[in-house]
Protein backbone atom coordinates (compact mmCIF):
# COMPACT_ATOMS: atom_id res chain seq x y z
CA UNK A 1 0.00 0.00 0.00
CA UNK A 2 2.63 1.92 1.46
CA UNK A 3 4.56 1.64 -1.97
CA UNK A 4 1.44 2.74 -4.18
CA UNK A 5 1.04 5.93 -2.50
CA UNK A 6 4.74 6.35 -3.45
CA UNK A 7 4.22 5.61 -6.80
CA UNK A 8 1.74 8.30 -7.25
CA UNK A 9 4.06 11.31 -6.75
CA UNK A 10 7.73 12.31 -8.05
CA UNK A 11 10.44 10.81 -6.67
CA UNK A 12 12.36 13.67 -6.95
CA UNK A 13 10.13 15.70 -4.38
CA UNK A 14 8.73 12.91 -2.34
CA UNK A 15 12.39 11.71 -1.13
CA UNK A 16 13.60 15.23 -0.23
CA UNK A 17 10.60 15.64 1.86
CA UNK A 18 10.84 12.50 3.72
CA UNK A 19 14.13 14.14 4.84
CA UNK A 20 12.79 17.24 5.93
CA UNK A 21 9.95 15.58 8.03
CA UNK A 22 12.51 13.56 9.58
CA UNK A 23 14.40 16.79 10.47
CA UNK A 24 11.12 18.29 11.78
CA UNK A 25 10.55 15.17 14.02
CA UNK A 26 14.22 15.17 15.37
CA UNK A 27 13.09 18.92 16.07
CA UNK A 28 9.66 18.48 17.64
CA UNK A 29 10.99 15.68 19.87
CA UNK A 30 14.31 18.19 21.18
CA UNK A 31 11.65 21.05 21.80
CA UNK A 32 9.76 19.05 24.38
CA UNK A 33 12.83 16.82 25.97
CA UNK A 34 15.80 19.31 26.08
CA UNK A 35 13.80 22.58 25.32
CA UNK A 36 14.45 23.64 28.68
CA UNK A 37 18.32 22.88 28.58
CA UNK A 38 18.32 25.17 25.69
CA UNK A 39 16.67 27.89 27.70
CA UNK A 40 13.83 27.96 25.17
CA UNK A 41 9.98 28.65 26.41
CA UNK A 42 11.45 30.59 29.77
CA UNK A 43 9.29 33.63 28.56
CA UNK A 44 6.22 31.42 29.11
CA UNK A 45 6.57 28.27 29.77
CA UNK A 46 3.40 26.77 29.14
CA UNK A 47 2.53 28.08 26.21
CA UNK A 48 6.18 26.48 25.07
CA UNK A 49 5.42 22.93 26.30
CA UNK A 50 1.68 23.62 24.52
CA UNK A 51 2.92 24.46 21.64
CA UNK A 52 5.93 21.62 20.79
CA UNK A 53 3.80 19.24 21.61
CA UNK A 54 0.76 20.43 19.30
CA UNK A 55 4.02 20.68 16.98
CA UNK A 56 5.18 17.31 17.59
CA UNK A 57 1.75 15.84 16.75
CA UNK A 58 1.21 17.71 13.84
CA UNK A 59 4.76 16.28 12.46
CA UNK A 60 3.41 12.76 12.90
CA UNK A 61 -0.14 13.37 11.61
CA UNK A 62 1.40 15.36 8.51
CA UNK A 63 4.39 12.69 7.65
CA UNK A 64 2.81 9.61 6.97
CA UNK A 65 2.06 8.99 3.14
CA UNK A 66 -1.74 8.88 3.76
CA UNK A 67 -1.91 12.82 4.21
CA UNK A 68 -0.01 12.84 1.28
CA UNK A 69 -2.79 10.76 -0.46
CA UNK A 70 -5.46 12.37 1.52
CA UNK A 71 -4.64 16.40 0.76
CA UNK A 72 -2.60 15.87 -2.06
CA UNK A 73 1.19 16.10 -2.21
CA UNK A 74 1.50 20.36 -3.10
CA UNK A 75 -1.77 20.94 -0.06
CA UNK A 76 0.43 18.87 2.19
CA UNK A 77 3.96 20.54 1.66
CA UNK A 78 2.09 24.14 2.34
CA UNK A 79 -0.01 23.36 5.64
CA UNK A 80 3.49 21.51 6.69
CA UNK A 81 5.62 24.90 5.76
CA UNK A 82 3.02 27.12 7.26
CA UNK A 83 2.32 24.71 10.71
CA UNK A 84 6.54 24.74 11.27
CA UNK A 85 6.41 28.47 10.63
CA UNK A 86 4.05 29.24 12.72
CA UNK A 87 5.11 27.27 15.83
CA UNK A 88 8.52 28.51 15.49
CA UNK A 89 6.79 31.78 16.11
CA UNK A 90 4.93 30.81 18.89
CA UNK A 91 8.41 29.08 20.51
CA UNK A 92 10.23 32.13 19.24
CA UNK A 93 7.72 34.58 21.42
CA UNK A 94 7.53 32.11 24.59
CA UNK A 95 11.48 31.91 24.67
CA UNK A 96 12.59 35.96 23.99
CA UNK A 97 12.08 36.53 20.58
CA UNK A 98 14.43 36.97 18.06
CA UNK A 99 17.84 35.79 19.90
CA UNK A 100 16.18 32.56 20.71
CA UNK A 101 17.49 31.18 17.31
CA UNK A 102 14.39 30.14 15.78
CA UNK A 103 14.97 32.70 12.98
CA UNK A 104 17.62 30.14 11.94
CA UNK A 105 15.45 27.20 11.90
CA UNK A 106 13.14 29.23 9.85
CA UNK A 107 16.01 29.35 7.11
CA UNK A 108 16.19 25.25 7.03
CA UNK A 109 12.94 24.50 6.87
CA UNK A 110 12.39 27.67 4.20
CA UNK A 111 15.43 25.43 2.29
CA UNK A 112 14.12 22.28 2.49
CA UNK A 113 10.41 23.32 1.58
CA UNK A 114 12.45 25.24 -1.32
CA UNK A 115 13.42 21.93 -2.66
CA UNK A 116 10.31 20.43 -2.79
CA UNK A 117 7.64 22.99 -3.48
CA UNK A 118 6.18 23.83 -6.60
CA UNK A 119 5.53 27.13 -8.49
CA UNK A 120 5.88 30.52 -6.62
CA UNK A 121 4.86 28.85 -3.46
CA UNK A 122 8.43 29.15 -2.42
CA UNK A 123 7.98 33.08 -1.82
CA UNK A 124 4.75 32.70 -0.53
CA UNK A 125 6.59 30.91 2.67
CA UNK A 126 9.20 33.29 2.51
CA UNK A 127 7.24 36.11 2.62
CA UNK A 128 4.65 34.12 5.49
CA UNK A 129 7.63 33.32 7.70
CA UNK A 130 8.71 37.63 7.09
CA UNK A 131 5.56 38.81 8.16
CA UNK A 132 5.76 36.22 11.42
CA UNK A 133 9.05 37.31 12.33
CA UNK A 134 8.51 41.43 11.83
CA UNK A 135 5.17 40.41 14.00
CA UNK A 136 6.45 39.20 16.55
CA UNK A 137 9.21 41.32 17.17
CA UNK A 138 6.75 44.27 16.64
CA UNK A 139 3.81 42.55 18.94
CA UNK A 140 7.07 42.40 21.95
CA UNK A 141 7.72 46.02 21.07
CA UNK A 142 4.18 47.66 21.55
CA UNK A 143 3.60 45.20 24.72
CA UNK A 144 6.48 47.02 26.34
CA UNK A 145 9.32 44.15 25.69
CA UNK A 146 12.73 44.28 24.87
CA UNK A 147 12.48 44.08 21.09
CA UNK A 148 15.16 43.29 18.94
CA UNK A 149 16.90 45.97 16.42
CA UNK A 150 14.56 45.67 13.34
CA UNK A 151 17.26 46.47 11.40
CA UNK A 152 18.63 42.84 12.49
CA UNK A 153 15.29 41.20 12.16
CA UNK A 154 15.01 43.17 8.87
CA UNK A 155 18.49 41.35 7.48
CA UNK A 156 16.83 37.75 8.51
CA UNK A 157 13.89 38.59 6.32
CA UNK A 158 15.60 39.27 3.05
CA UNK A 159 17.45 36.01 4.06
CA UNK A 160 14.33 33.84 4.03
CA UNK A 161 13.83 35.36 0.43
CA UNK A 162 17.57 34.68 -0.51
CA UNK A 163 17.59 31.19 0.60
CA UNK A 164 13.85 30.07 -0.48
CA UNK A 165 14.85 31.47 -3.95
CA UNK A 166 18.20 29.77 -4.16
CA UNK A 167 16.80 26.59 -2.81
CA UNK A 168 13.95 27.01 -5.79
CA UNK A 169 16.59 27.65 -8.40
CA UNK A 170 18.43 24.46 -7.31
CA UNK A 171 15.56 22.19 -7.04
CA UNK A 172 14.95 23.02 -10.32
CA UNK A 173 18.23 22.88 -11.95
CA UNK A 174 18.44 19.36 -10.07
CA UNK A 175 15.05 18.19 -11.33
CA UNK A 176 16.18 19.23 -14.90
CA UNK A 177 19.29 17.41 -14.69
CA UNK A 178 17.63 14.26 -13.21
CA UNK A 179 15.09 14.32 -16.41
CA UNK A 180 17.98 14.49 -18.64
CA UNK A 181 19.91 12.03 -16.89
CA UNK A 182 16.51 9.74 -17.36
CA UNK A 183 16.25 10.32 -21.17
CA UNK A 184 19.61 9.50 -21.90
CA UNK A 185 19.55 6.73 -19.63
CA UNK A 186 16.80 5.40 -21.20
CA UNK A 187 18.13 5.85 -24.95
CA UNK A 188 21.37 4.44 -23.62
CA UNK A 189 19.36 1.39 -22.76
CA UNK A 190 17.75 1.10 -26.44
CA UNK A 191 20.61 1.17 -27.59
CA UNK A 192 22.39 -1.02 -25.35
CA UNK A 193 19.27 -3.85 -26.36
CA UNK A 194 19.97 -2.88 -30.23
CA UNK A 195 23.42 -4.04 -29.88
CA UNK A 196 22.68 -6.83 -27.81
CA UNK A 197 20.44 -8.08 -30.32
CA UNK A 198 22.85 -7.63 -33.12
CA UNK A 199 25.66 -9.07 -31.54
CA UNK A 200 23.80 -11.99 -30.69
CA UNK A 201 22.33 -12.43 -34.00
CA UNK A 202 25.07 -12.06 -36.07
CA UNK A 203 26.73 -14.36 -38.30
CA UNK A 204 29.77 -13.94 -37.14
CA UNK A 205 31.28 -15.20 -33.45
CA UNK A 206 32.52 -12.10 -31.31
CA UNK A 207 34.91 -12.91 -28.08
CA UNK A 208 36.29 -10.28 -25.48
CA UNK A 209 39.48 -11.60 -24.34
CA UNK A 210 41.14 -10.19 -21.13
CA UNK A 211 44.97 -9.14 -20.80
CA UNK A 212 45.15 -11.94 -18.67
CA UNK A 213 44.64 -14.67 -20.80
CA UNK A 214 40.98 -14.98 -20.16
CA UNK A 215 37.18 -14.95 -21.85
CA UNK A 216 35.49 -11.39 -20.50
CA UNK A 217 32.17 -11.86 -23.12
CA UNK A 218 31.19 -13.90 -26.40
CA UNK A 219 27.84 -14.20 -28.41
CA UNK A 220 25.87 -17.28 -29.07
CA UNK A 221 27.00 -17.73 -32.43
CA UNK A 222 30.98 -17.96 -30.79
CA UNK A 223 29.50 -20.98 -28.93
CA UNK A 224 27.86 -22.38 -31.83
CA UNK A 225 31.06 -22.04 -34.26
CA UNK A 226 33.51 -23.18 -31.25
CA UNK A 227 30.94 -26.29 -31.01
CA UNK A 228 30.94 -25.57 -27.13
CA UNK A 229 29.25 -23.41 -23.79
CA UNK A 230 31.37 -20.33 -23.50
CA UNK A 231 31.75 -19.27 -19.89
CA UNK A 232 32.71 -15.86 -18.47
CA UNK A 233 36.47 -16.19 -17.28
CA UNK A 234 37.27 -19.41 -19.12
CA UNK A 235 41.37 -19.75 -19.80
CA UNK A 236 42.12 -19.86 -23.66
CA UNK A 237 43.85 -23.13 -23.02
CA UNK A 238 40.14 -24.46 -22.46
CA UNK A 239 38.18 -22.88 -25.67
CA UNK A 240 41.46 -23.84 -27.41
CA UNK A 241 45.56 -23.34 -27.70
CA UNK A 242 45.47 -22.30 -31.15
CA UNK A 243 43.92 -18.35 -29.13
CA UNK A 244 46.72 -17.88 -27.07
CA UNK A 245 48.30 -15.82 -29.65
CA UNK A 246 45.34 -15.04 -31.92
CA UNK A 247 46.60 -11.00 -30.94
CA UNK A 248 49.60 -11.72 -32.79
CA UNK A 249 48.75 -13.79 -35.82
CA UNK A 250 45.00 -12.38 -36.43
CA UNK A 251 45.97 -8.77 -35.75
CA UNK A 252 46.19 -7.67 -40.12
CA UNK A 253 42.93 -6.48 -41.79
CA UNK A 254 42.58 -10.03 -43.22
CA UNK A 255 43.02 -12.26 -40.03
CA UNK A 256 44.39 -15.81 -40.01
CA UNK A 257 42.61 -19.29 -40.99
CA UNK A 258 42.18 -21.76 -37.92
CA UNK A 259 40.74 -24.85 -37.17
CA UNK A 260 39.31 -23.40 -33.30
CA UNK A 261 36.78 -25.65 -30.97
CA UNK A 262 35.72 -29.04 -30.61
CA UNK A 263 34.21 -29.61 -34.14
CA UNK A 264 37.97 -28.38 -35.76
CA UNK A 265 36.09 -25.83 -38.30
CA UNK A 266 37.97 -23.80 -40.20
CA UNK A 267 37.69 -20.34 -38.89
CA UNK A 268 38.64 -17.19 -39.95
CA UNK A 269 40.06 -15.12 -36.99
CA UNK A 270 40.62 -11.22 -37.16
CA UNK A 271 41.75 -9.39 -33.54
CA UNK A 272 41.30 -5.96 -33.00
CA UNK A 273 42.27 -4.04 -29.72
CA UNK A 274 39.04 -3.61 -27.48
CA UNK A 275 40.85 -0.17 -26.32
CA UNK A 276 40.75 1.36 -30.21
CA UNK A 277 36.55 0.70 -29.92
CA UNK A 278 36.17 2.12 -26.61
CA UNK A 279 36.83 -0.82 -24.51
CA UNK A 280 39.47 -1.54 -21.75
CA UNK A 281 43.22 -1.46 -22.29
CA UNK A 282 44.79 -5.03 -23.11
CA UNK A 283 41.48 -6.11 -24.01
CA UNK A 284 41.13 -7.74 -26.92
CA UNK A 285 37.98 -8.43 -29.43
CA UNK A 286 38.68 -11.33 -31.58
CA UNK A 287 35.78 -12.01 -34.57
CA UNK A 288 35.25 -15.57 -35.80
CA UNK A 289 33.82 -16.19 -39.69
CA UNK A 290 32.49 -19.59 -40.79
CA UNK A 291 35.02 -19.82 -43.50
CA UNK A 292 33.51 -23.46 -44.53
CA UNK A 293 29.73 -21.35 -45.22
CA UNK A 294 32.15 -18.91 -47.25
CA UNK A 295 34.15 -21.39 -49.10
CA UNK A 296 30.16 -23.18 -49.61
CA UNK A 297 28.52 -20.39 -50.90
CA UNK A 298 31.70 -19.51 -53.26
CA UNK A 299 31.50 -22.80 -55.30
CA UNK A 300 27.93 -22.19 -55.31
CA UNK A 301 27.92 -19.05 -57.27
CA UNK A 302 30.74 -20.52 -58.97
CA UNK A 303 28.88 -23.51 -60.01
CA UNK A 304 26.29 -21.15 -61.09
CA UNK A 305 28.50 -19.39 -62.81
CA UNK A 306 29.85 -21.97 -64.75
CA UNK A 307 26.33 -23.16 -65.54
CA UNK A 308 25.83 -19.93 -67.19
CA UNK A 309 29.11 -20.19 -69.14
CA UNK A 310 28.36 -23.97 -70.19
CA UNK A 311 25.26 -22.97 -71.92
CA UNK A 312 26.55 -19.28 -73.36
CA UNK A 313 29.39 -21.34 -74.31
CA UNK A 314 27.50 -24.40 -75.71
CA UNK A 315 25.29 -21.42 -78.10
CA UNK A 316 28.98 -19.95 -79.49
CA UNK A 317 30.24 -23.26 -80.42
CA UNK A 318 27.55 -24.27 -82.47
CA UNK A 319 28.03 -21.37 -84.73
CA UNK A 320 31.81 -22.11 -85.93
CA UNK A 321 30.97 -25.78 -85.75
CA UNK A 322 28.18 -25.02 -88.32
CA UNK A 323 30.01 -23.02 -90.38
CA UNK A 324 32.96 -26.16 -90.10
CA UNK A 325 30.71 -28.87 -91.11
CA UNK A 326 29.07 -26.72 -93.98
CA UNK A 327 32.51 -25.58 -95.74
CA UNK A 328 33.48 -29.51 -95.13
CA UNK A 329 30.21 -30.72 -96.99
CA UNK A 330 30.49 -27.93 -99.71
CA UNK A 331 33.88 -29.09 -100.06
CA UNK A 332 33.48 -33.05 -100.75
CA UNK A 333 31.02 -31.57 -104.17
CA UNK A 334 33.29 -28.66 -104.79
CA UNK A 335 35.99 -29.20 -107.89
CA UNK A 336 37.50 -25.70 -108.04
CA UNK A 337 41.30 -25.52 -106.36
CA UNK A 338 40.26 -21.82 -105.62
CA UNK A 339 36.95 -22.04 -103.62
CA UNK A 340 38.52 -25.54 -102.25
CA UNK A 341 40.95 -23.18 -100.67
CA UNK A 342 38.49 -21.01 -99.27
CA UNK A 343 36.23 -23.67 -97.94
CA UNK A 344 39.65 -24.88 -96.12
CA UNK A 345 39.90 -21.61 -94.84
CA UNK A 346 36.88 -21.17 -93.05
CA UNK A 347 37.17 -24.88 -91.64
CA UNK A 348 41.10 -23.73 -90.54
CA UNK A 349 39.60 -20.49 -89.32
CA UNK A 350 36.34 -21.79 -86.77
CA UNK A 351 38.45 -24.87 -85.79
CA UNK A 352 41.26 -22.47 -84.18
CA UNK A 353 38.13 -20.41 -82.87
CA UNK A 354 36.83 -23.64 -80.98
CA UNK A 355 39.88 -24.22 -79.67
CA UNK A 356 40.70 -20.78 -78.43
CA UNK A 357 37.31 -21.27 -76.41
CA UNK A 358 38.22 -24.54 -75.09
CA UNK A 359 41.58 -23.27 -74.06
CA UNK A 360 39.87 -20.31 -72.20
CA UNK A 361 37.58 -22.49 -70.40
CA UNK A 362 39.82 -25.12 -69.51
CA UNK A 363 42.05 -22.19 -67.88
CA UNK A 364 39.47 -21.32 -65.10
CA UNK A 365 40.14 -24.59 -63.90
CA UNK A 366 43.50 -24.46 -63.59
CA UNK A 367 43.22 -21.35 -60.88
CA UNK A 368 42.76 -23.95 -57.85
CA UNK A 369 46.50 -25.13 -58.41
CA UNK A 370 48.05 -21.61 -58.60
CA UNK A 371 51.61 -21.27 -57.32
CA UNK A 372 52.14 -17.73 -56.36
CA UNK A 373 55.34 -16.32 -55.99
CA UNK A 374 57.15 -12.80 -55.80
CA UNK A 375 57.51 -12.07 -59.66
CA UNK A 376 59.20 -8.79 -60.63
CA UNK A 377 57.36 -6.26 -62.32
CA UNK A 378 59.46 -4.50 -64.70
CA UNK A 379 61.50 -8.04 -66.08
CA UNK A 380 58.26 -9.77 -66.34
CA UNK A 381 56.72 -6.83 -68.64
CA UNK A 382 60.16 -6.29 -70.39
CA UNK A 383 59.97 -9.85 -71.44
CA UNK A 384 56.15 -10.11 -72.53
CA UNK A 385 56.75 -6.89 -74.65
CA UNK A 386 60.01 -8.42 -75.99
CA UNK A 387 57.39 -11.41 -77.34
CA UNK A 388 55.06 -8.69 -79.11
CA UNK A 389 58.48 -7.54 -80.42
CA UNK A 390 58.87 -10.87 -82.43
CA UNK A 391 57.22 -9.45 -85.26
CA UNK A 392 59.29 -6.48 -85.70
CA UNK A 393 61.17 -3.54 -84.09
CA UNK A 394 58.06 -1.18 -84.62
CA UNK A 395 56.20 -3.61 -82.19
CA UNK A 396 58.28 -2.74 -79.26
CA UNK A 397 58.15 0.72 -80.04
CA UNK A 398 54.50 0.48 -79.25
CA UNK A 399 54.68 -0.35 -75.97
CA UNK A 400 56.17 2.12 -73.09
CA UNK A 401 57.05 0.88 -69.63
CA UNK A 402 57.61 3.15 -66.45
CA UNK A 403 57.78 0.40 -63.70
CA UNK A 404 60.46 0.90 -60.87
CA UNK A 405 62.76 -2.19 -60.89
CA UNK A 406 61.94 -3.22 -56.96
CA UNK A 407 58.36 -3.76 -57.58
CA UNK A 408 56.74 -7.31 -57.30
CA UNK A 409 53.65 -9.03 -57.55
CA UNK A 410 52.22 -11.82 -55.75
CA UNK A 411 50.85 -14.28 -58.56
CA UNK A 412 51.17 -17.45 -60.37
CA UNK A 413 53.73 -16.86 -63.24
CA UNK A 414 51.29 -18.08 -65.87
CA UNK A 415 48.17 -16.56 -64.84
CA UNK A 416 49.78 -13.18 -64.22
CA UNK A 417 51.32 -13.52 -68.51
CA UNK A 418 47.68 -14.81 -69.77
CA UNK A 419 46.33 -11.17 -67.38
CA UNK A 420 48.33 -9.32 -69.34
CA UNK A 421 49.39 -11.03 -72.69
CA UNK A 422 45.34 -10.32 -72.82
CA UNK A 423 45.21 -6.47 -71.48
CA UNK A 424 48.79 -5.96 -73.95
CA UNK A 425 47.42 -7.74 -77.07
CA UNK A 426 43.48 -5.30 -76.93
CA UNK A 427 45.59 -2.43 -75.99
CA UNK A 428 47.59 -2.90 -79.08
CA UNK A 429 44.53 -3.98 -81.04
CA UNK A 430 42.83 -0.49 -80.70
CA UNK A 431 46.26 2.19 -80.23
CA UNK A 432 46.74 4.22 -83.04
CA UNK A 433 50.29 2.39 -83.33
CA UNK A 434 52.77 5.25 -82.93
CA UNK A 435 55.15 4.62 -80.31
CA UNK A 436 54.28 4.86 -76.66
CA UNK A 437 50.60 4.31 -77.78
CA UNK A 438 50.18 1.48 -75.15
CA UNK A 439 51.67 2.34 -71.84
CA UNK A 440 52.53 0.09 -68.91
CA UNK A 441 53.29 1.54 -65.16
CA UNK A 442 53.21 0.50 -62.05
CA UNK A 443 53.46 1.86 -58.54
CA UNK A 444 52.75 1.53 -54.48
CA UNK A 445 49.02 1.10 -53.89
CA UNK A 446 49.66 1.59 -50.03
CA UNK A 447 48.76 -1.76 -47.53
CA UNK A 448 50.93 -3.63 -49.01
CA UNK A 449 49.82 -3.99 -52.51
CA UNK A 450 50.62 -2.77 -55.90
CA UNK A 451 48.97 -1.08 -59.07
CA UNK A 452 50.11 -2.18 -62.60
CA UNK A 453 48.09 0.14 -65.11
CA UNK A 454 47.84 -0.52 -69.20
CA UNK A 455 46.41 2.09 -71.11
CA UNK A 456 46.02 2.86 -74.70
CA UNK A 457 45.58 6.15 -76.71
CA UNK A 458 42.70 4.08 -78.93
CA UNK A 459 39.22 5.47 -78.75
CA UNK A 460 38.28 4.26 -75.09
CA UNK A 461 35.36 2.14 -74.00
CA UNK A 462 31.72 3.64 -75.13
CA UNK A 463 29.96 4.38 -71.45
CA UNK A 464 27.66 1.86 -72.73
CA UNK A 465 29.60 -1.12 -73.17
CA UNK A 466 31.58 -0.65 -69.59
CA UNK A 467 29.48 -2.77 -67.22
CA UNK A 468 29.89 -5.83 -70.04
CA UNK A 469 33.26 -6.01 -71.09
CA UNK A 470 34.12 -8.36 -68.13
CA UNK A 471 31.03 -10.34 -68.96
CA UNK A 472 31.94 -14.10 -70.97
CA UNK A 473 31.57 -13.92 -75.16
CA UNK A 474 31.19 -10.19 -75.34
CA UNK A 475 33.22 -8.74 -77.62
CA UNK A 476 33.22 -5.82 -80.89
CA UNK A 477 36.28 -7.93 -82.85
CA UNK A 478 35.20 -10.30 -85.28
CA UNK A 479 37.78 -13.25 -84.58
CA UNK A 480 37.83 -12.52 -80.34
CA UNK A 481 35.80 -15.36 -78.16
CA UNK A 482 34.79 -12.63 -75.85
CA UNK A 483 36.33 -14.85 -72.68
CA UNK A 484 39.59 -13.22 -72.58
CA UNK A 485 38.91 -9.95 -70.01
CA UNK A 486 36.53 -12.53 -68.40
CA UNK A 487 39.33 -14.91 -67.84
CA UNK A 488 41.81 -12.79 -67.06
CA UNK A 489 39.32 -11.33 -64.03
CA UNK A 490 38.92 -15.09 -62.49
CA UNK A 491 42.65 -15.46 -62.34
CA UNK A 492 43.03 -12.35 -60.92
CA UNK A 493 40.70 -12.90 -58.02
CA UNK A 494 42.31 -16.52 -57.64
CA UNK A 495 45.39 -14.71 -57.07
CA UNK A 496 44.04 -12.37 -54.31
CA UNK A 497 44.24 -9.35 -56.74
CA UNK A 498 41.61 -7.53 -58.63
CA UNK A 499 41.16 -6.33 -62.35
CA UNK A 500 38.87 -3.06 -63.00
CA UNK A 501 38.58 -0.61 -65.67
CA UNK A 502 38.74 3.10 -64.84
CA UNK A 503 37.70 5.83 -66.55
CA UNK A 504 39.13 6.31 -70.60
CA UNK A 505 42.64 8.03 -70.11
CA UNK A 506 42.14 8.89 -73.29
CA UNK A 507 42.00 5.05 -74.25
CA UNK A 508 40.87 1.97 -72.56
CA UNK A 509 42.50 1.98 -69.00
CA UNK A 510 42.80 -1.18 -66.97
CA UNK A 511 43.92 -1.57 -63.35
CA UNK A 512 45.70 -4.69 -62.06
CA UNK A 513 45.73 -4.45 -58.10
CA UNK A 514 47.99 -7.14 -56.25
CA UNK A 515 49.84 -8.23 -53.12
CA UNK A 516 53.50 -6.88 -53.15
CA UNK A 517 55.92 -9.50 -51.81
CA UNK A 518 59.59 -8.24 -50.70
Amino acid sequence: MREAILSEFDPSRWVPLRYLNFFRLVMAGLFLVVGSDLNLGGEAPALFFGVALAYLGAVLALGFPDAARLLGLDRLITLQAVVDIAALTAIMWASGGYRSGMPVLMMVILAGTGLVAEGRMVLFFAAFATVAVLTENTWRYLAGGSPTEFLQVGIVCVGFFVIAFTARLLARRAKANEWLATQRGELLAKQQAVNERIIRDMQDGVLVLGADGRLLQANPRASALLGMDLAEGMPLAEIDASLADCRVRCADAEGSLLRLGATGKLLRCRAVGASTLGGAEGDTLVYLTDFEQIQKQTQQVKLAALGRLTASMAHEIRNPLAAVTQAAELLKEEKRSEVQGRLVRIINDNSRRIERMVRDVLALGRHDGSMIEALPLAAFVAELVDEFALRGDAEREVFAIDIPPELTVAMDRAHLHQILGNLLENGRRYCSGAPGAVRVAAAPAGSGRVALHVTDDGPGIPEAERTQVFEPFFTKHPKGTGLGLYIARELAEANGAALELLDNAPGAHFVLTGRSLP
